[in-house]
């Protein structure tokens, strides 16, 4: 059991996981959880990867709601373990879906050395297939919270990523990322997401 930054037990390092798709309310969670932990008097540090520069811009997460928090922009998870100090007793990593691998040992070495570690993240990415280090950070992690948007078709809960460019279903071999380009995204259900290539393929196998 959690209670503002703590086990039931006492004090502990431990690692969170919040995910879903967008629009699903991850990052609202996070800086719930932050102001919470700031609020118990706990000595906070939060990062976001340096490609989201949605809302608030590069220096604080922000929700699509208008809250947010600061937060130092950064490239690699080695960079977060150069910026920790020693007496932060809370690490907030948000889109985590963009980080190398070696943020599960990164997360995992706070969470052994007594650091609350929060990470927020898509875990899937356009095509529905799992995005970047977020499975082995739900594995690793001690809690998951996976949140579900609203499929802006049928209304069902979503939990796939639907990108769109010039308007119509990105193609199955679009890149993962695509920095700087003008598509856009909903929220979609298994049944209303499309991947044209990947369903098209499917259907000829049937």
């Amino acid at each position: 059991m959690i209670s503002d930054g703590y086990f039931s037990g006492g004090p502990a390092g431990w690692i969170e996981v919040i995910c879903g798709v967008m629009f699903s309310g991850k990052s609202e969670e996070l800086i719930r959880r932050v102001r919470r932990a700031i609020i118990a008097k706990r000595k906070v540090q939060v990062f976001k990867s340096h490609l989201d520069e949605r809302y608030a811009g590069i220096y604080r997460i922000s929700s699509h709601d208008g809250r947010s928090v600061d937060a130092v922009p950064i490239d690699t998870p080695d960079q977060i373990a150069q910026l920790v100090h020693p007496e932060t007793q809370v690490v907030a990593i948000d889109e985590a879906q963009f980080l190398d691998p070696s943020i599960v040992e990164l997360a995992t070495s706070l969470a052994n050395r007594g650091t609350r570690v929060i990470l927020a993240g898509t875990d899937s990415d356009f095509r529905g297939e799992p995005f970047g280090p977020m499975p082995q950070l739900l594995a690793v992690a001690e809690v998951v919270d996976k949140l579900h948007a609203i499929c802006v078709i049928c209304g069902n809960p979503a939990s796939r990523n639907q990108r769109l460019i010039g308007g119509k279903p990105a193609r199955y071999d679009s890149p993962t990322i695509m920095v700087g380009s003008t598509e856009s995204y909903e929220a979609r259900c298994r049944a209303c997401h499309s991947v044209p290539r990947r369903d098209e393929d499917q259907v000829r196998l049937l």
